[in-house]
């Protein structure tokens, strides 16, 4: 294989440049041997749409998908997707950064300009009724296990610790 295809001759035509360079990859045997050579392409394929495909793709690939969005409408799913993201942390001091964190983000994003006046503009996170919720979710704490009553030792104990050594009879 050749390494690089040349520049296009003045004077040439572009659809006649790269015909041209199909015709001498076909003669070199390039394009022999390629999978699903001489196969119709999937039916899924042709009912896709372009938004369809990148999804899957995104999907098939393990990328994020909000990555893709806007940043006014990422922020806005990053909103909904608060309470589930909250319920996986342990303290109440965790959650309210989780909130304050994206209000951060939130006031960053009102400061830019935006591309289009049609950007979807996010919302701040009412960062008391997230601790709420997260609350809600929390199984309730244990009830503490009852304080055990120390046994009373007998009267004559008790007696015999109050008198001075000297006093008690030897053993």
């Amino acid at each position: 294989m050749e390494a690089m295809t040349g520049r296009k001759p003045r004077g040439m035509s572009f659809e006649t440049w790269v015909g041209t360079q199909i015709s001498q990859a076909i003669a070199r045997g390039d394009f022999d041997g390629l999978a699903g050579a001489g196969k119709p392409l999937p039916r899924s394929a042709l009912d896709q749409t372009g938004y369809e495909w990148v999804v899957a793709k995104a999907r098939k690939e393990n990328l994020d998908l909000f990555g893709m969005l806007p940043p006014g409408l990422a922020l806005k799913k990053e909103r909904e997707d608060l309470p589930r993201r909250a319920e996986e942390l342990t303290s109440e001091a965790a959650v309210r950064a989780l909130g304050e964190d994206y209000n951060a983000r939130v006031q960053a994003f009102w400061r830019r300009p935006q591309e289009s006046r049609w950007s979807p503009v996010p919302g701040l996170c009412d960062v008391d009724a997230l601790v709420v919720g997260w609350e809600l979710t929390r199984p309730p704490p244990e009830p503490p296990l009852p304080r055990a009553i120390p046994a009373r030792s007998p009267w004559w104990r008790r007696l015999r610790r109050g008198r001075p050594a000297r006093d008690r009879p030897a053993r």
